[in-house]
């Protein structure tokens, strides 16, 4: 072992060390888990996906049943969740209330 190969050990080492660091810097940080989210979701690239559902309000009634106001494609809709399950409750201009 000469000195040229005893060099090219130490370098890929530091590599080594260095591309570890940043991982462990990524992960403390938090930018790992914004990067795993992101692939998650699909966001690849910074290109944000539009979403076509989100949770707009939620009422807990009691330890069993919470009713949800839910937004989807720009209707929203307000669900009964139980225990026994699920209702979609009509409108209240559907109802005359």
């Amino acid at each position: 072992m000469d000195v040229v190969d005893a060099a090219r050990y130490i370098a890929a080492l530091a590599v080594v060390l260095g591309l570890l660091g940043l991982f462990a810097l990524g992960a403390r940080q938090g930018w790992l888990t914004g990067l795993i989210a992101g692939l998650a979701r699909g966001q690849v690239g910074g290109i944000k996906r539009e979403r076509r559902m989100k949770v707009v309000e939620t009422l807990v009634l009691d330890p069993r049943r919470r009713i949800v106001i839910v937004e989807i494609d720009g209707q929203e809709q307000r669900l009964l969740l139980g225990a026994s399950g699920e209702t979609v409750l009509p409108d209240s201009k559907e109802t005359g209330l």
